[in-house]
């Protein structure tokens, strides 16, 4: 069976691994996990630079293998892209594999969460809904440059999990 990736962008605190879990629930499949939140807890720090790419390999790598127990569609949460824009926001550039590795957008369809919901802290891993919005900007810039269809949903869970249905009732025919 044809399975088709969809990519689940938005910045932090965002509600992008809730939906993705929602959405694997509602269509009896799995979901890929964003790993640089195992990164964080494992490591009790946030990544430095040099750690970037690394982080985003191993996304990749997670994902290959959940496609092989998909059902159908594969939700990731995050992809290489989303780390190459917190590593532009932080470190000031992404180093050249990272680059790379979120040039190669290969996903049949994006979703990016809003920043609608209540900002949460994270230990770590969030900082603030500043540096939210300042991030769900430069992702909407991004996807408009690159030309990369996408889907803005917002509202609460029950909403968005209604919105992607709909979006990917056309995806499916």
């Amino acid at each position: 069976m044809n399975v088709q990736k969809i990519a689940i962008l938005g910045a932090e605190s965002s509600g992008k691994s809730a939906l993705a879990e929602a959405l694997a629930i509602r269509y009896q499949t799995v979901w890929v996990p964003e790993y640089l939140r195992e990164f964080v807890e494992q490591q009790q720090r946030v990544p430095l630079a040099s750690e970037q790419a690394g982080i985003a390999r191993i996304q990749l790598v997670r994902e290959a293998a959940a496609l092989q127990q998909a059902n159908h569609w594969l939700f990731c949460d995050t992809t290489p892209l989303m780390t190459a824009i917190y590593s532009e926001h932080y470190f000031s550039a992404p180093d050249s594999e990272l680059v790379a590795l979120a040039a190669a957008h290969n996903y049949d369809f994006t979703l990016v969460t809003a920043p609608d919901l209540p900002w949460v802290p994270d230990g770590l891993q969030r900082e603030s809904p500043v540096v939210r919005a300042k991030i769900h900007e430069r992702l909407m810039d991004i996807l408009e440059e690159r030309g990369i269809p996408h889907l803005l949903i917002a509202g609460n869970l029950s909403q968005r999990v209604e919105q992607v249905e709909f979006a990917l009732s056309f995806l499916s025919m």
